[in-house]
């Protein structure tokens, strides 16, 4: 069901979520779900439309990326796992949403698995106002699991290319049944969602999901985190590096013009890798969570289409209750071999005018974009160094406090897209990219994660590729552009942020005894 074919002013008749009692193992849950299903179908609730969550907690812990491992592949998958390093800094939206909520203690899943979807959303249209409303209605602050993964293009208003035709402009799931990984335990749901006014009714809807639960499989495995074993066949860029060193020397020629309002653009690179076997996405991305426990990881394939996959670093924004918080995160160095040359590349970053006017930049254009739809905006610290698995990176965080809680459509058209991912002035920006890029970005530094009745939070689709059944993958990077920028720098930047995608599948080396 596309619930975009729905009248967005009209109500559901019911948004819920029952919960079952706590089982031991997987398998258990899988037979108390169909049962239930079973018991909904002969006892159905008298809407002609809703949505009804049905969740069976189960006292052990399982990833949920191992769960999705195990479903079959031919089914429509979504992934999304939050940064799990995140403890330290949710203090600014922590102390803003607390202002506003007494007595709040959500417990929010570590990653989120999905096969199915019980209504999904896409349209070839731009994301409007009318689309969120969609989404909206299918939500409530009394059923916070209840949620729609998803994804927005980088330009949505692009030429849309062969290898995203299946995504749309904008792509959006509640999935069927979903796996969700806590700290302590792990909740196993199935979610079924009818409405009759686009002729989908509740006996449509369990049918389709009593087909799904069939195919669940409780046969879970741990994913080794290894590297995959898959070689490398060919790699071919575009543009290639005789292209893209034109592509940064005309870009600095507007930027440095006379008047110009231009004062950085960010360039990207498509680099396609064929491989002498399939790349599995799901057991890629297990490699890529390996090193991200200061990332979010993310996978999306709509029904026939490439899986998205993604181990970004970077925060779009985290909204819960009236509290929303962003980051500003620019500028790179690789990680020093030692902890003395880490740290002297770290003062290099710091102490750089051309990566401090890149931060800059992208730190005030958010704060300025926050300042429009919130009362108050708090950026701390003013400007520090996070430091990932490869790479390093400026940093700020900063968070507000919103005028009205309900309308993430207001947030993501504000913060979408950061200067990190396209520019400033952004407008500008954009024009100069549909100029010099020969590739669609797709979902490449998008909008990718969920929207919850309780809260909503979206990474930005950055260190992320698009696997294709037989055609190896796309890997998308992108660096930014600024009064001071060396075409040489920036080639070797692209080729250090696609590395921890292609290094996870070079098989490892054996040692000698």
């Amino acid at each position: 069901m596309n619930g975009c074919e729905a009248d967005h002013k009209e109500p559901l008749g019911t948004v819920e979520t029952r919960t079952l009692s706590t089982v031991t193992s997987p398998a258990i849950a899988t037979e108390k779900l169909i049962t239930a299903v079973s018991n909904l179908k002969t006892e159905p609730p008298s809407f002609s439309s809703g949505i009804i969550r049905l969740q069976v907690p189960i006292d052990q812990t399982i990833g949920a990326i191992d769960w999705l491992h195990a479903q079959d592949d031919a089914l429509p998958r979504s992934f999304f796992s939050c940064r799990r390093s995140d403890a330290g800094r949710q203090d600014l939206l922590q102390d803003l949403s607390s202002e506003n909520v007494n007595g709040s203690s959500d417990r929010n899943p570590v990653s989120v698995a999905g096969i199915g979807s019980a209504v999904f959303f896409r349209d070839l249209r731009p994301f409007s106002h009318d689309h969120w409303r969609c989404i909206r209605r299918f939500l409530s602050s009394t059923s916070p699991l209840i949620r729609a993964y998803g994804g927005l293009r980088f330009d949505p208003r692009g030429k849309i290319a062969v290898e995203w035709e299946q995504f749309g402009s904008f792509y959006f799931t509640v999935p069927q049944v979903e796996f969700a990984e806590f700290g302590e335990n792990s909740v196993l749901a199935a979610t079924v969602a009818w409405d009759e006014e686009i002729s989908w009714t509740l006996e449509n809807a369990i049918e389709a999901l009593q087909e799904t639960m069939l195919q669940v499989s409780s046969g879970i495995m741990r994913l080794r985190r290894e590297s995959l074993g898959v070689s490398v066949v060919s790699k071919n860029h575009v543009p290639s590096e005789g292209a893209y060193y034109p592509a940064v020397a005309s870009a600095l020629e507007i930027i440095k013009a006379k008047n110009s309002p231009l004062s950085k653009v960010v360039l990207a690179r498509s680099t396609r890798i064929i491989t002498d076997t399939n790349i599995d996405p799901i057991a890629w991305l297990a490699r890529l969570q390996r090193e991200g426990q200061d990332a979010y990881q993310f996978c999306l394939q709509p029904l026939g289409a490439p899986a998205f996959i993604g181990n970004t670093p970077e925060r779009l924004f985290h909204r819960k209750h009236l509290g929303v918080c962003s980051e500003a995160l620019a500028a790179t160095r690789p990680r020093g071999d030692s902890a003395v040359s880490d740290m002297e590349i770290e003062r290099d970053l710091l102490t750089s005018p051309k990566d401090d006017l890149e931060f800059s930049i992208v730190r005030e254009n958010i704060r300025e974009k926050l300042k429009a739809i919130c009362d108050r905006v708090i950026v701390r610290p003013p400007k520090t160094v996070r430091k990932l698995a490869r790479v390093q990176h400026l940093y700020s965080q900063l968070a507000g406090q919103l005028r009205r809680e309900d309308d993430e459509f207001d947030i993501l058209t504000a913060l979408h897209p950061t200067p990190a991912v396209c520019g400033c002035p952004v407008d500008e920006a954009r024009i100069l990219i549909k100029q010099i890029e020969s590739f669609d970005r797709g979902m490449y530094a998008g909008p990718v994660g969920y929207f919850g009745g309780g809260e909503s939070e979206f990474s930005v689709g950055i260190r992320s590729a698009l696997v294709e059944k037989g055609l190896g993958a796309l890997i998308y990077a992108g660096t930014g552009i600024v009064s001071g920028s060396d075409s040489s720098s920036e080639w070797n930047e692209l080729d250090l942020k696609i590395s921890q995608f292609t290094k996870s599948l070079e098989p490892a080396l054996q040692p000698i005894n």
